[in-house]
Parts: C-alpha cells; structure tokens; sequence
C-alpha cells in the first residue's frame, strides 16, 4: 500500500486494451473503491480507495475477472519474477519456432519450383505440442475470459487457431485412404509462434520502458556506515534514525538525505536531478541519499530516510506518472470495451457471408480465422502507455518529473508561458550591478566597501565580498566595527571612519548626493537596492554607491529564446516593484510584465491568460502555488517549496530555466508518438479485417501482421529514449 487511499497492484494475465478494461471494472466494483486505473505496458492497477477496504478484496476481484494480482511486492522480487516470466516466454516461444519452421517449410519452398508436403501424420505430431502445449495460455486464459463474460485477445487467438486445427484434423480422418488432404496445421502453429514472438518482443520493450524507473532503484544503498561515539558499524538502512549520524566514503552512494556535519567533498547528483557536473558539499550542506560522493570524507547527519527522502519522492511521482492514463486514452478505453464481441460477430459473418457466395465452409474458415487473427488489439492497448512510460523516464532522466499525465498531454498546446522572477529567472542572489566613485578608482572602493563588510553574514556584504574575490583583492580588518541598526554598517580603516549604508544613513550623516544623484535615480528607477559609501572623519564627504540586483540564472536567456522561436510567448509575474521587473524583463526581452502582484492576484492574471490561449505557469515559491494551480500546466522550479511542487503538474528538479522549453518539448513529442501509435494500431485493424474478411489475407500473414503491429507500435515509443536536451552552453548569470 503506497498511502492510507491507494494501493498499487501487480497485475498479471493481461494481454490486450480489453483486459485492461475488464480488470478495471472489476476493482471499481469492489465496495469502498472510487477509481482504478491500469496500465497495460506497466502491468499495474492504481486502486484509491474512500474507506479502508481489505486488499485481499482487490485481489479476489481481479482473480474473479481471470487475472491475476498481489499486494505491491519488493523491487528486487517483482524484477526477478519479470525475469524468469520473460525466460520463459523466450524458451516456448524458440519451441513453437522450431515445431512451426518444418510445417511452412513446403510453403516457403514452392516458388523455388520444390513440391514437397510432410505426410499428414508428421504435421499433426509437430503442430498439437504448439497448439494445445504452448498455446495452452491462450485456452487458460480465453476460458477465464469467457467464465467473466467477456472477450479478449487470447479468446481470439484460441478460437481462431483451434478452427485452423480442427478443420485441418478433420479434413485428415475424412481425406480418401493414400490422398493428401489440404490441411491448414501450419496456420495454426505459425499464428501461435508469431503471436508468442509479438509477445516475446513487446516484453522486451516494455523492459527497457520501465528501465528509468530500474535505474533509479539501482540508486538506493542497502546499508550504511553509522557512527556512535567515534565508531563505526556496518549497519542496514532500515536500522537507521532521524538525527543517526553516517559515514559516507569517496566513491561511495548518499545513503540517507541529509547534511554534512563534517568535511569537504563533491556530490555527483546527475541521476537524481540531471545536473551534470559535481556540487561542492560544505559543512551545512544538504546531500540526496542516492547520489555519488566524490573525493572527501564526510560525516553526515540523517533527515530523511525510507519513504521520505527526495529520491524515494522522484520514484512515486515517475511510477504515478507512468501508471496514470493520458485523456486521449479514455478513447481508446471505449474502443476496447466493444472490440472483441464487434470482432467476433465479424468473423461470424465472415462465414456466413462466404457460404451464401457459395464457397466452401472449408474456406470460409479459413477467412473467418483470418479475421479473429488479425484483430487482436494488442497494439490498441500498448499505444498510449509505452508512449508515456518512454516520455517521462527519458524526461526523469534529465530532472523534469512529470507527474501529472495530463499536464503531459497538453504541454504541447501551451501558447503562452507565465515566469515568476526571483528563484525562477533569478537567482534571488544579490549581486553587484553598477558602482560609482567621485574618483574613478572603483578597486579603491571596494577595497573600502570590503574592508567593512568582511565577516558579516548579510547577503549585500556577500555580494560585495564576491566582487573583491573576483579580482583578487584581500580586503583588510577594520576597528571598531559596528552595526548602525537600520541604516548599515561602520568601522575604522586606515585611521579614517568608514561608513556603508542605505539613504537614511546619508540623510543622518547630513550629506547629500552631488554628482552621484544622477547615477542613484537611474538606478533606483531599475528597482536597484542602493549603499552609499561615506567618510564620516576626519573629513565628512560620499565617496561612492553601489547598486544591488538580482541575478538572472544561468540559462534564462535561452529558455526565453528557446521559447521565442517556438511561437510561444514569455510573460512575467512578480510582486517585486515595477523597476526590478522591468530591468529583468529587458535583459531577457520579454516585453509582457505584471509587477507589484499581490499572491491573491496572481491566480486572476493567469486566468485572464488562459482566456486567449494553453497557459503554463514557472514558479518555487508558496505565493506562487495558487497561480500553479490555477493555470493550465503548473511548472514548480527545483529547490522550491513543497507546496509549489505539490500545486503543480511538472517539477524541475534543478532550476535551471532551459528545462521549461526542454519539458515542453518532451510532451510534444510524446504526444506525437501517441497519435502515431494510435494511427497505426486503428490502420491495421481497419485495413487487415476487411483484407482478411474478403479471403485476402490467410491466416499465417494475419499473426504476422498482428505482431508486427504490436511491435512497430512498441518500437516507435522506444524513440523517444533517444531524445537528448539541446546542448547549450548557459549564458553566464549576471544582474539585468
């Protein structure tokens, strides 16, 4: 059981859309249940629940509809029980190849001008181990099929290959004694190896659609080095606590979320966030359990284990995502539910028709196998999943969690792109933008400001500390440093009184502007946060001014680029003043801006967006949440706010601004594959039934054409794991 209202399900036995069908109006009649949905490519049913409800009931219920389910199993063991499934399915499938290749041999080797036909006998012996051995699955489950009063696609196989056999057994024991009857066992047996190797080779890429999912398990160390009382034991993961503290190893695995108490290292969280290069890990810093420590010991203190850590969360939002249904979907939900009866009373009036035209019923057989053959929907049923299994594990891949199937579905349609400003196009960082000096030596100013603001924690003071490092100064100690509550800081340097501060501290000081007030409103009108540099003795007089701004990310020039040339317009959103989003909007040329929004007001904006087209809104913040929530595709930036994450349909997990066009790319291309697969899936059905059912079409090109249809339709949603994000160097971050 995932949560208190959801169970997810293993679910075995289903074949084609229409199992997925019947076991989901099974479940859904189970007492207490409001939703399930199954995936067939994932083999799982999402089962949530009202009231608590025993999930043996769940399982009683798909074991009645002839499936089969168990409670969510252990990674490990549901992958070795997929393995040994698949090894199976491999060796009956190279045993029916091997009984069916002598049966069609005769038929592949007429247009060499070579007539030879095994005796009856031999082809009755090497066609009733295919048909009633390995194709037993098929009668099993047709027979559960039939005992739920319903059809699915082994009903099809089973009823269409035992007419094959039947008549082919009957037109043996009535030929005339030394004449050779025209039999049909090679039908019968090429149509379950092909069927089994449609199987075979959906399986296989099903596998490797789950494979995101695989390679983020692989992620979770088992056990870990905890430290008590300066000793260290070998211990499981499950034996560990809040607050434990662990030892990680260069070159080993995070295994728990949380922060470095001791030393220094590099963390390589590519698999976690997509962030190719190593983050440098501090005394303070948060790590991810999962993630790769470089070449530092480090001693970690646990926040979060199990369940509960960031890669355990990546894991639930790709499964949810994988196991959900796309809307396009319900479509194909309600083609199921008819398909096979519609089916059956085609193949029915095949032969009915075919007797009335005067043929044979020996004929009319054969086409009305044709017919059942060629129709089993398995490319039906495999073309929406594989298309979103592949989509969201190649988008996991790169650190865009989508988790919302729907907000997958309709990020191709977005026409408009709503940006808050700080921690989505900024950094929310202060930094330098412009100084000014009354003597033009800016190094002599920063080496003053510096001086000042050495030791202090406050963001201003780091931006400057940042400028001096840049070009290499080592700004001295000052005495008699202290704090001017509200208005900034002072100290002696150098024998003289040194003051940085706001505009109250210049009014105080009893000093004005001069030829830097030009300079102060220009930038004042940028939204820029502004510090005078003052000499309070021995002479009083202003020395310069800083102007502080944010920074713009790294990448957010691209993403708006990106997004530009794609027709899709960029707008911006902020409660900032209308100077600091104006000179951000400038920087990146987006010319639509909506500054000094109150939170409550950013939902109303975004609505009145959505009147004019597909909205999709960027932001971290908890002010942000309502205005996620309210548009059409909610984007929650990496390092943001649970609340944002949980308002919207796609989270980044790092905030790096060319993941939203990247996101919005991934969706049209899934989506693209989806209608693809649809297409094709519907094309066979509608050109090979008629083809069949008018005597065009036997029964051994029917399976071939069945399979290749579920393959073609599997293999062109493995596409999509070629994707790759477009590579560009990110612009460096500087203040607008």
């Amino acid at each position: 059981m995932s949560s208190p209202t959801t169970f997810d399900l293993p679910i075995s036995g289903m074949t084609c859309a229409s199992c997925v069908g019947r076991v989901e109006r099974a479940l859904r009649k189970v007492p207490g249940v409001t939703s399930a949905t199954v995936n067939l490519a994932n083999e799982r049913a999402h089962v949530e629940v009202a009231e608590p409800i025993d999930p043996a009931s769940l399982i009683a219920a798909v074991d009645k509809a002839g499936y089969g389910a168990s409670l969510d199993q252990d990674p490990s063991v549901q992958e070795a029980d997929q393995q040994k499934r698949h090894d199976s399915e491999r060796w009956h499938l190279m045993l029916a190849i091997v009984l069916a290749v002598p049966l069609v041999l005769p038929m592949l080797l007429q247009p060499l001008g070579i007539h030879w036909m095994l005796p009856a006998w031999a082809q009755f012996l090497l066609a009733t181990p295919v048909q009633f051995f390995i194709g037993a699955r098929f009668y099993v489950a047709a027979w559960k099929a039939v005992r739920a009063g319903a059809g699915n696609m082994d009903l099809l196989v089973a009823l269409g290959t035992s007419a094959g056999y039947g008549l082919s057994v009957y037109q043996w024991l009535m030929a005339a004694p030394g004449s050779m009857p025209h039999l049909y066992f090679e039908a019968s047996a090429v149509v379950i190896a092909l069927v089994l190797l449609g199987k075979y080779l959906e399986s296989s890429a099903k596998r490797q659609t789950a494979s995101a999912i695989r390679a983020l398990e692989a992620l979770r160390p088992e056990r870990a080095i905890q430290v008590i009382d300066g000793q260290e034991h070998d211990v499981a993961i499950s034996a560990l606590k809040v607050g434990d503290l662990v030892l990680v190893k260069p070159g080993e695995r995070f295994p728990v979320d949380g922060e470095v108490i001791e030393g220094q290292s590099h963390a390589d969280e590519a698999l976690i966030s997509g962030e190719s290069l190593p983050i440098p890990k501090h005394p303070g810093d948060k790590v991810t359990g999962g993630a790769i420590n470089g070449e530092g010991r480090l001693l970690v203190s646990t926040q979060a284990l199990g369940a509960e850590t960031v890669l355990a969360r990546i894991i639930r939002l790709v499964e949810d995502a994988q196991s959900a249904k796309a809307p396009i979907h319900k479509l194909v939900d309600k083609v199921s539910q008819v398909f096979v009866p519609v089916v059956l009373l085609l193949a029915i009036a095949t032969v009915i028709g075919w007797l009335l035209a005067g043929a044979s019923l020996e004929a009319a057989l054969i086409n009305a196998v044709a017919v059942l053959v060629i129709a089993c929907p398995c490319a039906l049923g495999l073309a929406t999943p594989t298309a979103i299994m592949a989509g969201t594990g190649v988008a996991a891949r790169y650190g865009i969690l989508i988790k919302d199937v729907e907000a997958l579905e309709r990020a191709h349609e977005v026409t408009a792109v709503v940006f808050d400003k700080t921690g989505t196009l900024t950094s929310g960082a202060p930094r330098i933008a412009h100084m000014a000096t009354l003597n033009g030596d800016e190094d002599a100013l920063l080496e003053m400001a510096g001086a000042l603001q050495r030791g202090s924690e406050h963001p201003l003071a780091k931006a400057v500390l940042d400028v001096c490092s840049e070009r290499g100064q080592i700004p001295a100690d000052v005495s008699n440093s202290r704090s001017l509550a509200g208005r900034g800081i002072a100290g002696t340097w150098n024998g003289r009184d040194l003051a940085l501060g706001n505009r109250r501290l210049l009014d105080e000081s009893d000093l004005n502007m001069g030829s830097l007030a030009d300079n102060a409103k220009a930038w004042e009108a940028e939204g820029r946060t502004l510090s005078w540099l003052i000499e309070l003795s021995p002479q009083r007089q202003v020395l310069g001014l800083f102007a502080f701004g944010d920074t713009l990310k790294p990448g957010a020039a691209q993403a708006i680029e990106q997004l530009t040339r794609r027709n899709i317009s960029s707008h911006l959103l902020t409660g900032d003043n209308w100077g600091s989003a104006k000179a951000v909007a400038n920087a990146l040329g987006i010319s639509d801006v909506h500054a000094e929004v109150l939170p409550a007001d950013k939902a109303a904006t975004v609505m009145e967006l959505k009147k004019t087209g597909v909205v999709a809104m960027v932001g971290d913040g908890i002010n942000d949440a309502p205005a996620l929530a309210a548009a059409d595709i909610g984007i929650a930036m990496g390092g943001g706010t649970d609340v944002a994450m949980h308002a919207s349909g796609i989270t980044l997990m790092r905030g790096d601004p060319r993941l939203i066009p990247a996101a919005l790319d991934i969706s049209r291309r899934t989506y693209a594959k989806i209608r693809q697969n649809l297409f094709w899936a519907f094309v066979y059905n509608l050109i090979g039934i008629p083809l069949a059912a008018f005597g065009l079409l036997n029964p051994v090109l029917a399976g071939a054409a069945m399979a290749l249809s579920s393959v073609s339709v599997v293999s062109n949603a493995l596409l999509l794991k070629t994707w790759k994000m477009a590579d560009q160097q990110p612009d460096e971050g500087e203040a607008p």
